[in-house]
């Protein structure tokens, strides 16, 4: 395991390098942010937990190495450190946490986190003098007859002082756009991205060529702001603002962490409007006699960090697919991924949905792919970037075999999925009480993933009426290790408490093939109790709102087994009495669509959707002229913007909340 971890480090250090060459000294990065951080992130997790195997010119601990040599090098008196960054609001909280542990009575003030390129900007009784890149931190190289070429930066102060200001140059979108055309008509090769551009325009030997690229500046950072009696960020910057500098005026001072996430919220979606590029926020402490207190990292400050905003699509390796079993047999192909942000949350595995999808998209294992979240919950591969293929890459094959229980695996000629049709295959029946006991089913608390696999490998669990029966091991269970009294005690409490759940939690605990949440629900409407629906016919079952004939068909076959129907007198005769649903009916959505998006805090979605049917509206997975109404969550997506477009009004949680109030 030690060797294979110092290889993974020394893998890790050398990409690293590489990457951080192509980006300082080329200008042509060849990843994307998402996947530069993440494997920073992991070189650096691995440095910490194995510091023995840590490389002595390690690239966690270099803002950036590399300098061209036709450049006249400049040493920054003031180190110019990089940030770290934060990719979910936990990860900010933690942040404030730490910074609380050291010091009090402290603000925030954020920014918008330009993409474009760090400079250093030096001048000597009001006239501008130099002009530096970052380099590595410490140094930096010459740029001054470029820098004198960026619009918006002044040449000449307001006031005849010394003074030495920070900023990023970055080249506007429509700038962007145009200079691409005149390339791609002059058979150039064309610019990644505007940064890309900013990069190789500021850092040019002609200084004529950084004219015509039409870049400019925002200014964030005075240096040594002490000497002109500053003492928090926002002075610097309206001071800044009084010398004639451009200072981006989508700044704010905050109180706390939580206005900080709320002014995030507020950009997330309006910064796709700005002229410009941006890739995060930046937040600082205001009160700068604090920084030092707060002190610093070899690398960053530790009173500043950047939010990253969720990327829709990144770049990762597919190390591994792996098969699982669904409670209806389906079996599915899953990527093993190397660890990576995809819309604020870490994935280290993501769906390939089955052979078909993988073989149209040639997906091999050891392939560079795209991931992004299906449904913006669900990571999904999207495709392969062949452009970074190895030689020598395996091509898919499908299992023939269940890799659970081991029986030859099915597919209909008219179906994508491959089966496995072995009732008593325990993967299947292992998933299927996992999906009765969840949230979203039975909600039985305190039994969830790990705890059913535990009883289930004991032999306590054999199938879901097992569930009502585990007092009968009471004893032996609290015995278990991670269980205890208390544990036991509370479970029992939930497994009683769910006997009088509702129809259509009860169908939906099921499993029927093709029957989810929102069919059950129309099911339970339309059939008060079990019995009627067990001697339902096709036809009927057709007649019921979003129950299509495949459906009907299903639900039919499953009431027609007579296994089924013992599993479910066996529940019955043990307590299980599930209650009609929508007793009152409240029609305050009466005619209205909402759409759901992104990630509720108070609610899961289908908690939210519940209210909302069983307040007599409707839900849909697309937005279109007939949504009433958008309920946007945390990581808002595509729907967000269609439903922007489209005029359709969007609300918060919070006024979501507001309506619902008097019905929860």
């Amino acid at each position: 395991m030690s060797n294979d971890t110092k290889k993974r480090m020394q893998e890790l250090t050398k990409e690293l390098k590489q990457y951080n060459y192509e980006y300082y000294v080329l200008d042509n990065p060849t990843v994307d942010d998402i996947e530069y951080d993440s494997k920073m992130r992991e070189l650096e997790r691995l440095e910490e937990m194995f510091p023995e195997y840590i490389d002595p010119d390690t690239p966690t601990k270099q803002v950036g190495a590399f300098l061209k040599t036709d450049l006249q090098e400049i040493r920054h008196e003031t180190p110019m450190l990089s940030l770290a960054n934060a990719f979910s609001y936990d990860e900010l909280r933690e942040f404030d946490d730490k910074i609380r542990k050291v010091v009090n009575n402290y603000t925030y003030v954020v920014e918008l986190k330009i993409d474009g390129i760090a400079s250093s900007i030096h001048y000597e009784d009001g006239l501008l003098v130099l002009g530096a890149t970052r380099g590595n931190g410490v140094i930096g190289e010459n740029i001054t007859n470029n820098i004198l070429k960026v619009n918006k930066l002044p040449k000449v102060l307001s006031k005849h002082i010394d003074v030495e200001v920070r900023g990023e140059v970055y080249m506007s979108k429509d700038v962007f756009t145009n200079l691409n055309e005149i390339r791609a008509k002059e058979n150039q090769p064309l610019f990644a991205n505007p940064r890309n551009a900013a990069g190789g325009s500021l850092r040019q030997l002609d200084a004529s060529i950084t004219k015509e690229r039409k870049l400019e500046q925002f200014a964030y950072t005075l240096v040594n702001p002490e000497n002109y009696n500053i003492n928090t960020q926002v002075g610097a910057m309206e001071f800044m603002k009084s010398l004639g500098f451009n200072v981006n005026p989508h700044y704010r001072h905050c109180k706390d962490i939580e206005e900080v996430i709320n002014y995030i919220e507020e950009y997330k979606d309006k910064r796709k409007t700005l002229e410009y590029e941006t890739d995060g926020i930046v937040i600082k402490v205001n009160e700068m006699d604090l920084h030092d207190e707060i002190g610093y990292t070899v690398k960053v400050p530790k009173w500043a960090i950047a939010y990253k905003f969720p990327a829709e699509i990144v770049t990762t390796v597919l190390r591994n697919i792996i098969f699982t079993v669904g409670r209806t047999g389906i079996i599915t192909p899953n990527a093993v991924l190397d660890p990576v942000y995809v819309g604020g949350t870490m994935v280290s595995r993501a769906t390939l949905n089955n052979e078909d999808f993988i073989i149209s998209r040639d997906i091999r294992i050891g392939d560079y792919v795209r991931v992004r979240k299906a449904g913006e919950i669900i990571p999904e591969v999207v495709e392969v970037d062949f452009s970074r293929r190895a030689e020598g890459l395996s091509p898919f094959e499908m299992i023939k075999t269940c890799p659970m229980c081991g029986k030859p695996l099915e597919k209909k000629a008219n179906e994508a999925e491959h089966y496995c049709h072995n009732t008593e295959c325990g993967g299947r029946i292992l998933e299927g009480i996992i999906h009765f006991a969840s949230r979203v089913a039975m909600d039985i608390e305190g039994l969830g993933e790990k705890q059913i696999e535990t009883l289930y490998n004991l032999g306590y669990l054999k199938d879901i009426s097992d569930i009502y029966l585990l007092k009968n091991y009471e004893n032996e269970i609290m015995n278990i290790e991670r269980f205890g009294k208390k544990k036991v005690e509370n479970l029992f409490n939930a497994i009683e408490a769910s006997k009088t759940n509702t129809l259509d939690k009860f169908i939906f605990g099921l499993g029927i093939r093709f029957v989810g949440a929102k069919a059950s629900k129309n099911l339970a409407k339309k059939y008060p109790t079990l019995g009627d629906l067990a001697v339902a016919t096709p036809d009927e079952l057709s007649q019921i709102d979003d129950i299509g004939s495949v459906m009907a068909a299903s639900i039919y076959e499953y009431f027609g087994n007579n296994k089924n129907i013992e599993l479910i007198k066996k529940m019955l005769l043990l307590g299980v009495d599930p209650k009609p649903i929508y007793e009152e009916t409240v029609n305050l959505f009466e005619g209205m669509t909402f759409v759901l998006t992104g990630t509720l805090e108070t609610f899961t979605r289908d908690e939210a959707s519940d209210i909302i049917e069983r307040l007599g509206g409707k839900t849909s997975s697309s937005v279109s002229k007939k949504t009433t109404f958008v309920l946007a969550g945390e990581a808002a997506g595509s729907k967000l913007k269609k439903a922007q477009e489209l005029g359709i009004r969007v609300i918060s949680e919070a006024e979501f909340k507001e309506m619902v109030k008097e019905y929860i």
